[in-house]
């Protein structure tokens, strides 16, 4: 199969010969052995043990390459694992190993999964696509392709750790087996693409990795071509204007798979995120998840902070609206989630602060002046310089906050015992002592959070709620064994996309979003409250995304934004969606094969039987 792919392959990938060729490099052959020979599942019970076997070493990275390889040696096994126990591997098929993974992705083998689509390519991204549909998609009756939904990357901000190029492959393609997982989507029937446009130097990633000059890197090795837009900031020349790469890419989804397909970007840099998200929501069926479904899962957090402290709460936007909001860090992820606080959910202007690296951000009365450093930073922008320093303590003890939401990114460690006592400080001085004050530190990877959940607990004695973007381990505070929530996106996109998808929605307004949160706060159980987890736990995951589905529907049939009734009430929305998820079959007769390197002999086998800067 993929010896026919030369155009949605790496170009260095199709000119060694193939992913057979290439995994002839030294180092790629000896992992391939070494994986080959860890994973020989034919079970879920069987696999369990192996790459649970694999993670008691401590360390992740081997059992995120342990899971890539049982999915290219049997995918409906793979499917099958990560249901059974989506507690234990979402966080290995996704975040937070696939950060690492991604640093040393072209160190991995390379497996057939993923549709490249590089510059070189400009004026044939159709026949790319085409290529890859025609290897790895089936067909519908009418013999066109059957593709749900797409995943698209530039590799330009993975995570936190920035410019990782084609390396960030492993974004798209773990984004969409939680899709699977999550949401129902049929994983045949979606495809992870890397559009290369370049990738910067060492200095472009928070690591200082060599990673656009390594051997084994598998893009474009040149630098991004980026100039000055209207607003100021340093975007990809190739991504705007009349030729626009991303226009042609997208048009060409479109054509191939029917306006029905969705688009969903992600990891691109803010610079870019933001302008490209408003060029093109309303001529296609796409979103951005790092600005919309991050601002979702935030906004589901703090709601779920506030039903911990009033468990019978049915109007839980409405105890926000009362509330204070400081988002310390103002990438896509605390912009998107402070505008749809505001616009969606109504909690007033005046209540919504974001600071960047220069402090809060203010703008002139004429917003000719101010910290912003782009247009989407202004419209979170305070009217007038602040009286307050610059540091986020002082901050603090100026805006008074009840919630302090922190997705910096570039900033370990910035939520300080100094901050945890100013916010406890603002709860004390009001009346009756106010409430618990709600601390989330979203920047993945785990070394990027603004702080742990020991700390946060250790420094206010557990009085403060804690919700994070990475997952931190329980913790024992005052006799009570505490969950820390992982604020994390699986909880919205795969339900958000999936409803969407499935009612043929026209577009995905903000209001989704915003309802979208809603469904996910609204989700937690009694277990969840008394573990004092802000989202409801992994292993109800597919529930989540279930209740959000339905909760999508009902919004956008309300809305006229559907192309497919799919009932009137909750129950009847609830029947068809089940009807239309996928799961994976009985594995028993199912064969698949590794692919392998014929260099060193080895054997296929037939198997019977997953934030952002400032």
């Amino acid at each position: 199969m993929s010896a026919s792919r030369q155009l949605s392959l790496p170009k260095c990938v199709v000119a060694a010969g193939g992913i057979e060729k290439w995994n002839e490099h030294t180092d790629l052959v000896q992992m391939l052995k070494v994986l080959d020979g860890a994973c020989t599942a034919k079970t879920v019970q069987e696999a369990l043990r192996e790459v649970k076997g694999i993670m008691s070493f401590g360390h992740n990275l081997w059992a995120y390459a342990y899971l890539r390889t049982l999915y290219n040696k049997n995918d409906n096994l793979y499917y099958k694992v990560l249901l059974a126990d989506p507690n234990l591997l979402l966080p290995v098929c996704y975040t937070p190993t696939v950060g690492e993974a991604c640093q040393k992705f072209g160190k991995l083998p390379m497996f057939p999964r993923g549709c490249y689509v590089s510059l070189a390519d400009r004026g044939n991204a159709k026949a790319v696509l085409k290529e890859y549909a025609e290897a790895m998609l089936p067909k519908k009756e009418s013999g066109e392709y059957d593709c749900q939904c797409i995943v698209f990357s530039d590799g330009g901000r993975i995570l936190g750790l920035g410019d990782l190029g084609s390396w960030g492959m492993g974004i798209p393609i773990g984004k969409l087996d939680l899709y699977t997982v999550c949401g129902g989507f049929d994983p045949n029937r979606t495809i992870p693409v890397i559009l290369d446009a370049g990738c910067a130097g060492r200095e472009g990633n928070t690591a200082n990795l060599v990673i656009r000059d390594h051997e084994l890197y598998t893009g474009w090795k040149q630098d991004r071509v980026k100039h000055k837009s209207e607003a100021g900031t340093q975007v990809n020349t190739a991504f705007f204007g009349p030729d626009s790469f991303i226009n042609e890419f997208m048009s060409a989804a479109k054509e191939l798979f029917g306006k029905g397909c969705l688009l969903q970007f992600e990891d691109f840099n803010s610079n870019d995120a933001f302008p490209l998200l408003a060029e093109y929501r309303e001529k296609f069926l796409c979103y951005n998840d790092d600005i919309q479904g991050t601002a979702a899962v935030a906004v589901a957090g703090i709601l779920g902070g506030i039903k911990i402290q009033m468990p019978t709460c049915a109007d839980l936007g409405g105890e926000a609206r009362k509330m204070r909001f400081l988002f310390h860090g103002a990438g896509s992820a605390n912009i998107g989630a402070a505008t749809l606080l505001r616009d969606e959910g109504g909690v007033p202007v005046d209540a919504v602060f974001c600071t960047n690296s220069r402090g809060l951000i203010w703008k002139s009365e004429d917003g000719k002046e101010g910290s912003f450093r782009n247009d989407e930073q202004k419209s979170v922008a305070v009217t007038g310089k602040p009286s307050c320093g610059t540091d986020l303590v002082s901050i603090i003890n100026h805006l008074k906050p009840d919630a302090l939401i922190g997705a910096v990114g570039v900033v370990p460690g910035c939520f300080t015992k100094e901050v945890i006592d100013a916010m406890l400080t603002v709860q004390a001085n009001k009346p009756n002592g106010g409430m618990r004050p709600l601390v989330m530190a979203l920047s993945n990877p785990k070394t990027q959070a603004e702080m742990t959940a020991k700390q946060c607990y250790d420094f206010s004695d557990g009085k403060c709620i804690f919700g994070s973007g990475t997952r931190f381990e329980p913790e024992m505070v005052n006799g009570k064994m505490l969950v820390p929530g992982q604020v994390n996106n699986f909880l919205v996109f795969p339900g958000m996309s999936f409803g969407a998808m499935c009612s043929e929605c026209s577009t995905i307004p903000e209001r989704l979003f915003m309802v979208a949160a809603e469904a996910v706060a609204h989700s937690l159980d009694e277990k969840d409250i008394e573990a004092e987890s802000v989202v409801p736990n992994p292993n109800r995951i597919r529930e989540v995304g279930e209740a959000v589905s339905v909760a999508v529907v009902l919004e956008a049939q309300k809305m006229g934004l559907t192309g497919k009734m799919l009932g009137a009430t909750k129950d009847e929305v609830d029947a068809e969606l089940k009807k239309m998820s996928w799961r994976p079959a009985d594995v028993a007769g199912v064969p698949h094969m590794i692919l392998t390197s014929k260099a060193e002999n080895l054997i296929t086998t037939n198997y019977e039987e997953p934030v952002m800067g400032a």
